[in-house]
Parts: C-alpha cells; structure tokens; sequence
C-alpha cells in the first residue's frame, strides 16, 4: 500500500458511494415507514421474479428499462434497484440505465440475496416467507449490526 490516497479524496469516495448505494437494512427500514421516498425496482427476469422478491418491488427487467421505465415510475422519482446479488452486477446496470433517463438511482448492494439472508420478508406467488437469518450475514443474537 505505496499509493494512499489523502483523506479529502477518501472522504469523496466514500461520500460519493452512500449517495449512490444502499443497503437491505436500510432499505428495509424505509419500506417499513410506509413512505419509503423511493420505488423499488427489481431488474431480474421473470423466472427470478417468480422464485421470490422484495414485498412492494416494481418488477422492470434491466433489458425493459428503456422502453417501460417512463410508464412505471413518474418523472424524476428516486429509486432504488436490485438484482440477484454481490456476484451479480444487473443492478449496476439498470441503475446506469435509469440514470440515464434521468431518474435519481440508487443501487442495493447485495441484492435479493443478502435480503433474503438478512431474513427479511419476501414475496412469491405463493404468498409471503421469511428465512432464518444467515448467521454470517445478520447479527444473531443482536437485534441489528449498529453500523
């Protein structure tokens, strides 16, 4: 570690970053509120969609955005978006395609996965579910990280 960086540059990567991404828990926190500021798109595809989502999610494949995101979410509506997870960059993806159409984005840094294992609620078909936490993921014999 030769090439440290000064702290103001620190300081603008890592204020630059919580501007653009967000976590499950906070993500989580804001749906609870009922007024959460933001829709919540899911950019999987239809056989992810079916296997299981976040409760409320607007379901708009990466490869629709272009052509569905205006009849979906009103101008300028913020958002946030997910995909499957940490090894997967859809998410990325759609976010730079609604940025492009000019939509505030935010991306959810590990996707359905880490809400899934978070043990947070999600939907199917079939109704609503939620797994035991991951003890490696969510804190087990706390309440929340404190972070």
């Amino acid at each position: 570690m030769t090439d440290v960086l000064p702290a103001t540059d620190a300081v603008t990567h890592f204020r630059t970053r919580l501007l653009h991404e967000t976590d499950p828990s906070d993500v989580a926190a804001a749906l609870a509120t009922g007024t959460p500021g933001f829709a919540l798109i899911d950019s999987r595809g239809a056989a992810a969609w079916a296997q299981g989502r976040i409760p409320g999610a607007v379901h708009l494949p990466t490869a629709r955005i272009a052509l569905e995101a205006a009849a979906a979410l009103p101008e300028g509506s913020a958002v946030v978006v997910y995909c499957w997870g940490p090894g997967c960059n859809g998410a990325t993806k759609a976010a730079l395609a609604l940025a492009e159409l000019g939509y505030p984005v935010r991306e959810m840094i590990g996707g359905f996965e880490y809400w899934a294992r978070e043990g947070l609620e999600v939907e199917t078909d079939a109704g609503l579910a939620r797994r035991t936490p991951d003890p490696l993921t969510s804190p087990s014999t706390v309440p929340a990280c404190d972070c």
